[in-house]
C-alpha cells in the first residue's frame, strides 16, 4: 500500500499520577482519544476546566476511515477554534449525485443559499482531522496520556475509580466525571455490563481509499446497479491529496481476508476507473456495520458520547457528525454542574436530548441500508420501481434513499426549552441550532455565529438590554445595530427579526427560548429553566 501521510507518534510519559503511587482524583476524566474524545476535550479546556485524556494508541487514526464531515459539526469545530485548518485542508462540496447503471437519475444540493461560514461538507481523512484535534489541545494544556489502556472501571457513588495498563505497569486514578468517548468497542461500556441494542447487518463492503489523478469533481456519486459493480451499489468521494474514498457494495457471503486482498481490489477498480487509470491503493478495508445504542447515555457519573453511546451505518455521515454533536450538548452541561450552576439533574437532559437524536439517527441510517441493500425480492421490486419514477418525476426523489445525509437534531420537546408564547415565523424555534449569517463588525466583515461565546447570549433586533446575570450565570446581550450590522438583512431573515424580537441562546448555540418584547422575569425564568433549575 502507498504511504502518503506521515502518521506522527506521541511518547509516552509516566503521568505524576503513576509516579506519586497515590490515587489522584480529577474532575473530569475523558477514555479515548479520536475526534469526540479530543472534541469533549478542547471544550472544556477553553472553558478553564483541567481534563485528563486516556487514550490506548500512540498515533491518529490509521486509515482515512470518517471522511464526511457535515456544516454543523464544522460550526461546533469553529467555536472551537480548529475549524480552519480543517477547512483549508479538506475537499469542499455540496452536490450529490445518483446514478443508476450509466445514467444519472438526479443531482442535489445540500446548501442551495449563501450567507453562512462553514461549507454544507467538506472530505478529509480522519487522520489529517485528529491531528488538528491533537495539536488544538495540545495547545490548549490538555493532559493527553498515550499509551495508557483502561482496564477496569468502578463506579462509586459520588467518583468513577479506574484501573490503567501503561507500559510502566498499571496505576489507579479517580474521576468525578467519567466521559466514555472510547469507541464502537468501548471498554467502559463492557464493564459496566451495559446492553448495545439495535441491529447488526450481514452485507459487507469494501473500502478503497484510492490515490489517482482523475477529472472527478468533488461530489457525491452515487450509484445503483452501476454497469461495473451489476447488482451492488457504489459510493465516490473525493478526499484530501488526490485520495479517493470508493466503497463498493459485496453481498453478505463475501470473505473478508480474500477482498482485501490486492489481485481483488484492482480488478473491480479497473472495471470502475477503466484499464488505462493510473492508480495506487493507500487504505483498504472490508467491514460490516451496526446499528445499535444504549437505552441510556448518562449513568450515574459515567457519561457516553459517540461510537461509545451509539453506532449507525456509514451511509449519511451520522458518526463522527453525531458524536460531535454529543460533546456540544454534553460540555456546557457538565460545566455548568462543576460550577455550583445547576444541579446533577441538568446531565439528564444530555441524556434526553442526545438518545432523542440517536433514535433519529438510527432510524434514518437503517432506511438508508434498507434501501441501498434490500433483503428480498419484494424490497428489490420497490427500490428499483422508485428508481424508475425518480428519473422522470421529481417528487419520486424523495423515495430514493441512498444515504440521507447527516442534520443536526432539533430538541423540540427539551424540558429546557421555554415553550413560544408569540407568533414567530421562520425556522428559529426553541430547540433548533441557530443559523449563522453574515454581518459586520465594526466595519469589518464577520459571522453571526462567531459572536456567540461559550455562555449564555441574548440575540436581540432592536431592543438594546444591558449584561444580566441569573443566579449567578451570565447572560450576554448580543445587539443588531449596536453590537454588530445586519447590512444584508440574512440575520433578521432568519431569526424573524422584526423590531422588538429577542433570542435566548444557550451555549451549544441552540435556541432557547424567543420573545416579541424585553421582560427581565421572562429571561430568569428561561435562564432557570434552560439550566433544570
Amino acid at each position: 500500500m502507498l504511504k502518503t501521510y506521515d502518521y506522527p507518534e506521541f511518547e509516552f510519559h509516566q503521568s505524576a499520577d503513576q509516579k506519586s503511587g497515590a490515587v489522584k482524583r480529577h474532575p473530569v476524566v475523558i477514555v479515548g482519544g479520536g475526534p469526540v474524545g479530543l472534541s469533549t476535550a478542547i471544550d472544556l479546556a477553553i472553558q478553564g476546566q483541567p481534563v485528563v485524556i486516556l487514550n490506548e494508541g500512540q498515533t491518529v487514526s490509521v486509515g482515512s476511515r470518517a471522511v464526511c464531515y457535515a456544516k454543523r459539526a464544522l460550526e461546533i469545530w469553529d467555536r472551537l477554534g480548529c475549524a480552519e485548518p480543517m477547512v483549508d485542508k479538506g475537499v469542499i462540496w455540496k452536490t450529490g449525485k445518483v446514478f443508476r447503471r450509466d445514467r444519472e437519475i438526479y443531482r442535489f444540493d445540500l446548501l442551495p443559499e449563501d450567507g453562512h461560514k462553514m461549507p454544507a461538507f467538506i472530505n478529509l481523512q480522519q487522520y489529517y482531522l485528529e491531528e488538528f484535534l491533537v495539536r488544538r489541545a495540545q495547545a490548549l494544556g490538555v493532559d493527553i496520556r498515550w499509551r495508557e489502556k483502561v482496564t477496569r472501571v468502578a463506579p462509586a457513588g459520588d467518583h468513577v475509580r479506574l484501573t490503567i495498563e501503561t507500559p510502566d505497569g498499571p496505576y489507579a486514578l479517580e474521576a468525578d466525571w467519567l466521559i466514555a468517548a472510547d469507541g464502537a468497542r468501548s471498554q467502559v461500556r463492557r464493564e459496566l455490563g451495559l446492553e448495545f441494542k439495535g441491529q447488526v447487518f450481514n452485507d459487507r463492503f469494501l473500502i478503497a481509499d484510492v490515490v489517482m489523478k482523475a477529472g472527478f469533481p468533488p461530489e457525491r456519486w452515487f450509484w445503483f446497479d452501476p454497469p461495473f459493480h451489476p447488482r451492488q451499489s457504489t459510493l465516490l468521494h473525493m478526499q484530501a491529496d488526490d485520495v479517493w474514498r470508493i466503497d463498493f457494495q459485496l453481498g453478505p457471503n463475501a470473505d473478508p481476508e480474500e477482498e482485501k486482498k490486492p489481485e481483488r481490489v484492482i480488478p473491480r477498480l479497473k472495471a470502475m476507473l477503466g484499464e488505462d487509470t493510473r492508480f495506487e491503493l493507500e487504505w483498504v478495508s472490508v467491514y460490516t456495520f451496526q446499528c445499535r445504542r444504549l437505552d441510556k447515555f448518562r449513568h450515574g457519573r459515567v457519561l457516553f458520547v459517540g461510537d461509545a453511546a451509539h453506532q449507525v451505518s456509514p451511509f449519511g455521515a451520522r458518526g463522527a457528525n453525531s458524536g460531535v454533536q454529543d460533546t456540544d450538548n454534553l460540555v456546557w452541561k457538565l460545566k455548568a454542574v462543576l460550577d455550583g450552576h445547576a444541579p446533577e439533574a441538568l446531565l439528564d437532559s444530555y441524556d434526553s436530548e442526545r438518545v432523542f437524536a440517536a433514535k433519529e439517527n438510527l432510524l434514518n441510517s437503517t432506511r438508508s441500508t434498507d434501501f441501498i441493500t434490500p433483503k428480498s425480492e419484494v424490497s428489490r421490486a420497490f427500490r428499483d420501481a422508485a428508481l424508475d419514477l425518480a428519473e422522470k418525476h421529481p417528487f419520486a426523489r424523495r423515495l430514493v434513499n441512498s444515504g440521507r445525509l447527516s442534520l443536526p437534531a432539533t430538541y423540540t420537546d427539551s424540558p429546557l426549552n421555554t415553550p413560544d408564547e408569540d407568533k414567530f415565523s421562520g425556522a428559529m424555534a426553541p430547540g433548533r441550532p441557530g443559523a449563522d449569517a453574515p454581518i459586520e463588525v465594526d466595519g469589518a466583515p464577520g459571522w453571526l455565529l462567531n459572536l456567540l461565546g461559550d455562555g449564555f447570549t441574548l440575540l436581540c433586533f432592536g431592543e438594546t438590554p444591558e449584561a444580566l446575570e441569573v443566579d449567578g450565570v451570565a447572560v450576554t446581550p448580543l445587539v443588531a445595530g449596536r453590537d454588530f450590522e445586519d447590512r444584508q438583512g440574512l440575520a433578521a431573515e432568519r431569526y424573524d427579526g422584526k423590531p422588538g424580537a429577542i433570542y435566548l441562546i444557550r451555549p451549544d448555540q441552540h435556541v432557547a427560548a424567543r420573545w416579541r418584547g424585553y421582560d427581565e422575569g421572562n429571561i430568569r425564568a428561561a435562564v432557570n429553566r434552560a439550566l433544570a433549575r
